[in-house]
């Protein structure tokens, strides 16, 4: 097994055990992460928007499926179940994840999801019915960017 591969494991299994420390031990302190919600975050605020979202649910629970990294990237797949704090809705997120990776830490990440599925079980009907649209989309950016900056 790689040191890459090595690293996406101790990146999931940190997360798993809800340790935030760990999980920045994986990442290069100029890392930039991207996925449907949190579209540019760079260095210190990718590990706030994890520290946020582990503590925004008291059921989390990750697992890292097929994955693999060659020396400069990566993949993985990776399940996050969660009550939705903000309804009380339960959620199964499928996420894909890229990496590049700069002496053997994560240098950038970049998860994937379908957005509309993630809205329809997360916010219900409204997700049902306008989670394709970019004006749903957009208001859940702004009020998780809203958070994130009062995690200051």
């Amino acid at each position: 097994m790689s040191p890459e591969q090595e690293t996406i494991e101790d990146l999931y299994g940190s997360f798993a055990r809800g340790d935030a420390d760990g999980m920045e031990r994986c990442y290069h302190p100029d890392v930039c992460f991207s996925d449907p919600v949190f579209t540019d975050l760079r260095g210190a605020d990718v590990m706030r928007m994890w520290r946020m979202l582990m503590t925004r649910s008291d059921d989390l629970e990750i697992t890292l499926g097929e994955h693999s990294a060659d020396g400069s990237r990566g993949t993985a797949h990776w399940t996050a179940r969660y009550t939705f704090s903000r309804t009380g809705r339960h959620v199964v997120n499928e996420i894909d994840a890229t990496f590049r990776f700069a002496d053997g830490l994560i240098i950038g990440h970049e998860d994937s999801f379908d957005f509309w599925k993630w809205s329809r079980m997360a916010l219900g009907a409204p997700g049902v019915f306008l989670g394709w649209s970019p004006m749903l989309k957009k208001k859940v950016r702004t009020q998780s960017a809203l958070m994130l900056a009062a995690e200051d």
